[in-house]
């Protein structure tokens, strides 16, 4: 069963809450990158500063860019989420999803990826809050939802055995790992998230 043409269309309705936070979200990440070079040294995830004690470069890692391109390209891809899924899961279970999304690209990053000195992008979360709501989608069985399921499965094949799509700017320094473990930990919220997530108008 799909979503009624009418509950569709709300999915593109403008949100304060959620809107609101898009927009200042957007600005922060083009904002650190037009800063340019001094932003991204202070707070890029780097594993010899984190085993110094900089903790906070496991959550600042994720909002500062390679350069503005590859922000914009990030904050595109954050528009395109806040207009199919905004209203899939409350505001507070946003935030538990880019929390756990985070938390599961910086576990992954550390332990398997040991090799990697740094890493800076949104991209990761990105493919949370995605997967979340294609999961969360696929559950209300949505046809759409399903449609974006194999091609998000179909890109993280791809980017597992190939590297970085084509396209993509500076696609020798993507760390390709991080979609794969931002989507893992978007699909358990998902699912962990659906029976309480139906309904949501504010937040």
């Amino acid at each position: 069963m799909t979503l009624p043409h009418s509950s569709r269309l709300r999915e593109f309705a403008l949100d304060g809450v959620r809107g609101g936070a898009v927009l200042a979200l957007a600005v922060v990440l083009l904002g650190l990158a037009a800063l340019g070079e001094a932003p991204r040294l202070a707070l890029r995830w780097d594993r010899a500063a984190l085993a110094g004690g900089e903790a906070w470069r496991l959550v600042s890692g994720h909002f500062v860019h390679l350069d503005l391109g590859h922000a914009a390209l990030n904050v595109l891809g954050m528009v395109l989420v806040w207009m199919l899924f905004a209203r899939a899961f409350s505001a507070r279970q946003w935030l538990l999803i880019v929390g756990a999304g985070i938390a599961a690209i910086d576990a992954g990053l550390w332990f398997v990826n040991a090799g990697l000195d740094w890493y800076v992008g949104a991209s990761g979360v990105l493919h949370a809050a995605m997967a979340a709501g294609i999961v969360r989608r696929m559950i209300g069985r949505d046809l759409l939802a399903w449609g974006l399921g194999v091609a998000g499965a179909a890109k993280l094949l791809y980017e597992h055995f190939s590297g970085a799509m084509p396209l993509m700017g500076s696609g020798a320094l993507v760390v390709t790992d991080a979609h794969l473990y931002g989507a893992l930990a978007g699909m358990i919220c998902g699912v962990a998230l659906r029976d309480r997530a139906q309904g949501v108008a504010g937040g």
